[in-house]
């Protein structure tokens, strides 16, 4: 969602909470239930394939187009939900030549009634008309839907960016993330002289008698519905290769033309970002799509293989540092981390966004693996350590199933240092390598949910880290270690937290010597001669809080 961390870094880069689009809603209608949960006009069939077809106006700000819907019915039912957001309207559906009816069910919800029966195991389509004036993007992309905008020369800048939002806001789909098309078309219309970049591989450019130009571009891995881009303008293309895990990877680049020598310099950084993130994750999950990176009039966002770019060529987050360390400035946050997101997110994609964990805490991850593969591994831990200050510690990360609702920004800087602690706990770097590769191998394009990550973890870890998930997915605080040294003697516990937890900690004792100990949330003594209070320390790459019992 993702994408980047969802707040512009004001007022000292303070986190606010209310300006996140991180909903802290208590009440839930019909609507957030049509559009959170897999209803039974949704379950019955499987989407294989969509061909989006869409004629953008920039200067009206005006779409009228078609999607067509490919499926396997899963089991005989006449009613399928497809999801657009006004003030965008369906003008008709068909299936097989004939008209259907359509019902709209609530805001953003439509039913339609399909004639032919629907047998088990048959693949079917319908095609969707629709048109309108698409919702202006509010404050992309955390508040999106279309930019339109316009370049220094004058030109049309036009991008879509609809995470959380959905992707219903600017074309009819399926809009709930357990379901991916097994591959996508994606075909603009654009005015001449302008350019259209969205997923996939260009097939064709067609020149238009009406001076339009036609683009189509073609995906062939799953993608999640918010991962579907639109980005228009005078664009100029230069392009590189990388040989990786997989063989040849095709990098492509579409900047303004002012830029170019910029980008050329400042692009230089995705190679690095790709070695380091197939080292982590393993290969980059698109080869056959390649990777591109495209110059928006937003800050960025992980559109899969289509990463868009608008962070002024600088290095950090709009030229800030997010951990206060310094290696923050030594790359350019939005390459980092919404390339990462190829990996988290793209190929593994959560099912519900209550979920989102899945996609942020991973990716704010790959920033500090990111900075050890180049920098060393105390750097990659300074890093992860210096962006707790961003914890808020207000909300769990985890939101609630089945109605659309996020969890809390924390997913981000405390996701990554949960993780980063669960390292700490594995105690072995290979394994943990090894799990964060396996993870994008056994789920290689899949949907999950965040349960199936957690179980995998806990797994292959051979570790008992069920409450530590518990703890700082599902609880708004940290555990707290409180501790009292008397006569060569420390005792020990848990406090603030879940019920059970007993999370291993290193610690030093004297002279710089470490040793595991393993509080409970009842007290435990242990005799350590000659210990005095000033040598006793925890190791700070464990996220947790530490008081002396007075």
């Amino acid at each position: 969602m993702t994408y980047l961390l969802k707040v512009p870094v004001l007022l000292g880069l303070l986190f606010i909470l209310p300006a996140l689009g991180f909903s802290q809603k208590q009440h839930f209608t019909r609507d957030d239930t049509l559009r959170g949960s897999i209803t039974p006009e949704r379950a019955w069939w499987d989407l294989t394939y969509y061909k989006l077809q869409v004629k953008v106006d920039p200067e009206k700000q005006f779409i009228s187009g078609s999607n067509e819907v490919h499926y396997t019915v899963l089991q005989p039912y006449q009613a399928l939900q497809i999801d657009l957001q006004p003030p965008l309207q369906i003008e008709r559906v068909e299936q097989d030549g004939q008209e259907l009816t359509v019902r709209k069910m609530g805001r953003n919800a439509y039913f339609i009634n399909l004639q032919k029966k629907q047998n088990a195991g048959a693949r079917e389509a319908l095609t969707v008309w629709y048109s309108g004036k698409p919702r202006p993007a509010k404050r992309a992309p955390w508040d999106g839907g279309f930019s339109w905008d316009k370049d220094t020369e004058g030109n049309p800048f036009v991008a879509t960016s609809c995470q959380g939002l959905g992707a219903s806001v600017w074309w009819p789909c399926k809009d709930h993330m357990y379901d991916e098309p097994d591959s996508q078309s994606v075909i603009v219309t654009v005015p001449a002289p302008l350019t259209d970049v969205s997923n996939g591989r260009l097939r064709k450019v067609t020149e238009n008698a009406d001076s339009t130009r036609t683009f189509e571009w073609f995906v062939s891995n799953p993608i999640n519905n918010y991962g579907i881009n639109v980005n228009i303008g005078n664009y100029v293309h230069f392009s590189d290769t990388l040989m990786g895990a997989k063989g040849r990877l095709d990098l492509d680049y579409y900047v303004l033309p002012q830029n170019l020598e910029k980008a050329k310099q400042q692009f230089s950084q995705v190679k690095g970002m790709l070695r380091a993130f197939e080292y982590w994750f393993g290969p980059y999950p698109f080869y056959e799509d390649g990777y591109k990176l495209v110059e928006v009039p937003y800050l960025g966002m992980e559109h899969q293989s289509s990463v868009t770019y608008g962070n002024g060529y600088q290095n950090g987050y709009l030229g800030r540092d997010l951990s206060r360390t310094g290696w923050g400035l030594r790359w350019d946050f939005i390459i980092i981390h919404e390339s990462g997101h190829e990996w988290f997110a793209n190929n593994i994609t959560y099912k519900d966004v209550a979920d989102m964990w899945v996609h942020e805490s991973f990716t704010n991850y790959s920033e500090n693996l990111y900075t050890e593969y180049h920098f060393g591994k105390k750097a990659g831990a300074e890093y992860v350590r210096g962006t707790r200050w961003n914890i808020e510690n207000r909300r769990p990360i985890v939101g609630v199933y089945n109605v659309n609702e996020e969890g809390s920004g924390d997913m981000y800087s405390k996701g990554g240092n949960m993780l980063h602690t669960i390292r700490q706990i594995v105690d072995d770097d290979e394994k943990w390598r090894a799990i964060l590769r396996g993870l994008n191998r056994d789920f290689y394009h899949q949907t999950v949910d965040g349960a199936d990550v957690e179980a995998y973890i806990i797994k292959h870890s051979g570790k008992k880290l069920d409450k530590v998930f518990d703890q700082y997915l599902r609880r708004n605080n940290i555990p707290v270690l409180e501790y009292s040294i008397k006569k060569s003697e420390l005792s020990y516990r848990w406090l603030d937290c879940v019920e059970g937890f007993d999370m291993p900690v290193k610690v030093t004792m004297s002279r710089g010597n470490t040793q595991w100990i393993q509080p409970t949330t009842d007290w435990q003594t242990i005799k350590v001669k000659g210990l005095k209070k000033t040598q006793f320390a925890v190791d700070p790459d464990f996220y947790i809080l530490v008081q002396e019992k007075k």
